[in-house]
């Protein structure tokens, strides 16, 4: 009786809430990814890159700690390690991933290369928190799909399928990442910040050996201590880009974890997901502006298609969360938070 008095006034309360955490997050992830593509057009070592990274988000971490800004813990043992293992190593490979993508394509072509994002976070929400789709759902799933295959096919322009294969597995393991950081929240008692100190944290410690093991060791002497190109008046060196391009992303993806963390958080995994879609849209956008890119017809219808699926979806979300249970349909959906709650299927529907 109780908790379905709480559960209905949360959602309209909270709206502000989620709209607020989506908007942040868009805006904070579309300034990394420009920042991103501006440094890995020139370094050679796209690992070590994401190492410095998450080297500088974690020392934001500490100084913010110190300076009472946030208040995070300062202890790790083999229990917690354990748990988050999973959390952390799909964000090690999906981060690594998403950077080779984002040196191999244009920025314009990393939204068509991550656009099956989507459909694989509708199949992971299925199999992992048993979130039945409808046949609408489905069919914007098929959509997207679509431009998807339209942007790798059927463009003129010449595509590196290295970095679209990188795209796809990048997909895949953001849609299960999600998921996973849904149920890593209970973990860290339901603290977003806690869960991405810890992600950050153990990230950069597992990078250091996978960027040995990765060969990146001879390409991150010479960028310290070779003699490089030498750059036109009025340019940064190799070096200087790297550092700066480092501090920019370490700050935009502190706070791009907490964005993303918290959109999850108050949001289903798919909804942040759709979110990512947008912002892969305008990324497209400004990467023809800032990097003089050209997009296509064939990027383009593919961008144009991906986004209409993507907004299509949301709509369909939009009506189905309307419906009243007499209205119901075929079946009863269930609700990711019921399911995570360990309720019964028999709960009411979505």
């Amino acid at each position: 009786m109780s908790h379905k008095h709480d559960a209905r006034p949360q959602p309209q309360s909270s709206r502000i809430l989620v709209i607020g955490t989506v908007l942040f997050y868009l805006v904070a992830a579309l300034c990394m990814v420009m920042a991103n593509k501006w440094v890995l057009q020139t370094t050679a070592a796209p690992l070590f890159f994401l190492f410095a990274q998450l080297v500088i988000a974690v020392i934001l971490f500490i100084a913010a700690h110190a300076a009472r800004l946030l208040v995070v813990p300062l202890y790790v043992d083999t229990q917690l390690l354990i748990q988050l293992a999973p959390t952390i190593g799909l964000n090690v490979v999906g981060l690594s991933f998403s950077n080779y993508t984002l040196k191999y394509v244009d920025a314009s072509v990393y939204q068509v290369a991550r656009g099956l994002v989507l459909p694989f976070t509708v199949l992971t929400s299925y199999f992992f928190l048993f979130a039945r789709p409808s046949l609408r759902i489905l069919f914007s799933c098929s959509i997207v799909t679509l431009g998807f295959f339209v942007g790798v096919f059927l463009d003129s322009v010449p595509m590196v399928l290295v970095g679209v294969g990188f795209g796809v597995a990048s997909s895949a393991i953001t849609a299960v990442h999600s998921v996973v950081i849904k149920k890593s929240l209970d973990i860290v008692k339901g603290s977003a910040m806690n869960l991405s100190w810890y992600t950050n944290l153990l990230s950069a410690i597992v990078m250091i050996p996978i960027i040995v093991f990765a060969g990146e060791v001879p390409a991150i002497m010479d960028l310290f201590f070779g003699i490089g190109v030498v750059p036109k008046e009025g340019e940064l060196s190799d070096l200087q880009k790297f550092v700066w391009g480092s501090f920019i992303t370490g700050a935009l993806g502190f706070m791009m974890s907490l964005a993303s963390l918290l959109s999850i958080k108050v949001t289903s995994p798919i909804t942040h997901m759709v979110s990512s879609a947008v912002r892969g849209v305008a990324a497209s956008l400004l990467g023809m502006w800032l990097f003089e890119e050209i997009i296509s017809g064939g990027r383009a219808s593919s961008i144009a298609i991906i986004l209409l699926g993507s907004i299509y979806y949301t709509w369909v979300k939009h009506v189905e969360s309307q419906q009243s249970p007499k209205d119901g349909g075929r079946y009863d959906r269930v609700p990711l938070e019921d399911v995570e709650s360990g309720k019964e299927f028999s709960s009411k529907p979505e």
